[in-house]
């Protein structure tokens, strides 16, 4: 395939990939804090 950019397909693929890891990050972080308040700190 001419003038194809295979850096573009792979950021594509990262993009997706990163919208998944923030969302578990994000998750285990809220429930860090949680824990972390309702011990006492």
């Amino acid at each position: 395939m001419a003038g194809h950019s295979k850096w573009a397909n792979i950021k594509h693929k990262k993009a997706r990939s990163d919208e998944k890891k923030g969302k578990m990050f994000t998750r285990a972080a809220k429930e860090i804090i949680v824990a972390a308040k309702e011990g006492g700190g």
